[in-house]
């Protein structure tokens, strides 16, 4: 493989592959008009928490998703037209057919928001929370004392301001990096959707997390989709399947490696496992709330924004993938998987040997942009202890509590 930044012609392999990549470029075109993440994200947030701290935390919110701007029908009849019988590489063939599934399950996820089914649409999608995972959510937050959140913070221009600086020192040395950042007030999270950053409008964020953030958002979100962008599979902007828990392990890692994975983080990584958790067990709002903020000290603010995160729609488990993303990929550290062909694009752990085998043909290129974080002081040093053999609980670098 190339070194990173080293950015070599495709060859002939990529021509053979036509049939592939018409497919792969209708696959990605489909789902960009599903627009699942931000489909699934409330658009009357800062309303919805001022009524309910209005209420003395007591009030169940009423969350508002808006309204879908495709016709699920047309779509699936579009996806199952696809004729996939003419890919004769059987690796792609696979990868392809489950992004279609991938998509058709989004599909009927968000037909089914706001309904008891979409629950299990949002299992099918993102996976359940193991037994292991949720005794490691128990440890963190046994292990790591609650701390009161530091009274520096910034606002949503600020931050808009400081991630476009960040992606100005992109294009110092990527001269075509695209520098896109959005503050809107219809998303109630910081979010990535196509390349592009989206700030919430009401947002404060605490100062010293700024940083961290934009190693997450910006150094590993936008570069992972921007090094996609310049693959001629398509799907690697977009996600190839199952893409989610492998890319938000790797943004909190990048956070971890330029240290800024402090015991607050943490924590709230582990309480959304928990809450997780708790949402399949049949807990409602504010049962979630309440046990996040008098049972594991969470902050009001931070366990409502977890507390939402999870109920939304009927109930999502995505919010599990954090911390189980951050596991899996420690353990790849440590049997000698290479970063490198991790931020080819967007990809899953599973994709690995595929992607290697494309690149080694000559179908896919080296990543384009380096992420500024693997250069951050101190990175390669904690790169290096990971792949020594480390697990979640190591990334927690103060004491103990007494």
């Amino acid at each position: 493989m190339a070194p990173l930044g080293m950015w070599p012609p495709v060859n002939s392999a990529t021509q053979m592959l036509k049939p592939t990549l018409d497919i792969d470029a209708r696959l990605a075109e489909i789902e960009r008009s599903v627009d699942l993440l931000l489909n699934l994200t409330p658009v009357n947030g800062a309303e919805a928490w001022a009524d309910f701290e209005r209420s003395d935390f007591r009030a169940v919110p009423t969350l508002r998703l808006r309204p879908l701007g495709f016709e699920p029908d047309l779509l699936r009849r579009d996806l199952y037209n696809l004729e996939l019988e003419n890919v004769t590489d059987p690796a792609l063939h696979m990868l392809l057919r489950a992004k279609r599934e991938e998509i058709a399950r989004q599909i009927t996820a968000l037909e089914d928001r706001d309904t008891s089914r979409f629950v299990y649409a949002s299992l099918q999608l993102y996976g359940g929370v193991s037994p292991s995972l949720t005794s490691a959510a128990q440890d963190l937050l046994g292990a790591i004392p609650a701390l009161s959140p530091p009274a520096s913070s910034v606002t949503a221009g600020a931050f808009a301001d400081a991630a476009r600086a960040e992606m100005n020192r992109y294009r110092e040395v990527y001269p075509e990096f695209p520098v896109h950042v959005d503050v809107r007030a219809d998303v109630s999270e910081l979010m990535v959707s196509f390349g592009r950053l989206l700030i919430p409008e009401s947002v404060t964020l605490r100062a010293d997390r700024v940083e961290p953030l934009l190693q997450h958002e910006v150094g590993t979100h936008v570069v992972t989709y921007q090094n996609g962008a310049r693959q001629p599979l398509t799907l690697l902007t977009i996600g190839l399947p199952g893409y989610d828990e492998t890319q938000e392990g790797l943004a909190v890692l990048a956070e971890y490696l330029t240290g800024g994975l402090d015991p607050r983080r943490l924590r709230v990584l582990a309480a959304r496992v928990v809450a997780v958790g708790m949402m399949l067990d049949g807990a409602g709002f504010l049962d979630i709330f309440h046990a996040l903020q008098q049972r594991h000290r969470i902050p009001a603010r931070t366990a409502w924004i977890i507390a939402i995160r999870v109920v939304v729609a009927g109930g999502s488990v995505k919010d599990a993938i954090y911390l189980r993303g951050v596991s899996r990929l420690l353990e790849a550290f440590a049997a000698g998987v290479s970063l490198d062909a991790l931020l080819v694009g967007k990809l899953a752990l599973d994709h690995l040997p595929l992607i290697q085998d494309l690149l080694d043909r000559g179908v896919l290129r080296a990543p384009w942009i380096r992420p500024r974080w693997l250069d951050a002081p101190g990175a390669q040093e904690r790169l290096d202890r990971l792949r020594a053999g480390t697990t979640v609980m190591d990334l927690y670098e103060g004491e103990a509590p007494a």
